[in-house]
């Protein structure tokens, strides 16, 4: 399969995630419980009904394609490693963000190949805005049911740097980020808070530089959103440069990263 059919499923993988969306709204709109993982992490019934139809959904759509979601059963590695094209889900991006009802949570379903995101979409159910690319076919945009436009990361200016940032995981290590930049350049940069994986679509949509998340983060809740800020232009790399490569590990958890309009700017100088 040539890396331009995987385009041929964008537009059902689309109409998925926006069922998945209706899912998670039907809970959203209800006294919802909240329940902990083991990890501490969220869960709610939105993120298993999203879950459900998605894993349900997809088989129909590539019987023979494994699926990986955050919400699935634990795979073997040994097993996982083997796959060459699988998709990866988070059902939910974002679930404090759902609990805080703030609307700033996502669906992603990424299309891996060879380790690298081939497809991916994004959309946010609250307010119905949508991300998609799919390799060879450019970073598109849509809201609500407006016409999608292509969009494309910004140029580079460090001195007038627009950072995005988690609205749940501030911490120690960005705000020395932050300070860093400003010691260097003399400018403060521009901050954005934003949950979920919309924070790399900013990044890809030209509204920031660079997003850096310098804590644990799981492979599904990158790989959609990579696949739209590399098709814009841009890309997701680790404390060394390196593109971020999914699984290729025992776990599935990533590198701290920048997500980066600038992929040859070494962004680690402001650790």
């Amino acid at each position: 399969m040539g890396k331009h059919s995987y385009h041929q499923y964008l537009d059902a993988v689309i109409a998925i995630a926006k069922n998945a969306g209706v899912a998670i709204m039907d809970v959203y709109e209800t006294d919802f419980d909240v329940k902990q993982k083991p990890d501490n992490s969220p869960l709610t019934q939105a993120d298993l009904a999203a879950h459900n139809l998605i894993i349900y959904e997809l088989k129909q759509l590539t019987p023979e394609i494994p699926v990986l979601s955050e919400e699935s059963e634990a795979i073997d590695a040994k097993v996982r490693n083997s796959w060459q094209l699988y998709w990866l889900i988070d059902p939910l991006d974002g679930t404090r963000e759902f609990v805080k009802r703030n609307g700033e949570f996502t669906v992603n379903i990424a299309l891996i190949y060879n380790n690298t995101p081939v497809l991916g979409v994004v959309y946010a159910p609250v307010t119905e805005l949508l991300y998609f690319a799919s390799v060879g076919h450019g970073a598109f945009k849509q809201i609500k049911n407006q016409a999608a436009f292509q969009i494309h990361t910004r140029s580079f200016n460090l001195e007038k740097l627009t950072v995005a940032g988690s609205r749940s995981h501030i911490d120690h290590n960005f705000q020395h980020f932050l300070h860093n930049i400003h010691v260097a350049t003399g400018a403060v940069p521009e901050l954005i808070h934003m949950g979920s994986s919309l924070k790399i679509c900013l990044v890809a949509q030209g509204t920031a530089d660079v997003y850096p998340r310098l804590g644990p983060t799981s492979e599904w809740d990158t790989a959609a959103a990579h696949c739209v800020l590399k098709e814009a232009g841009g890309d997701i790399v680790d404390e060394a440069g390196h593109t971020l490569r999914y699984n290729t590990k025992q776990s599935l958890l990533n590198p701290s990263f920048f997500a980066t309009v600038q992929k040859e700017f070494n962004w680690s100088d402001f650790l």
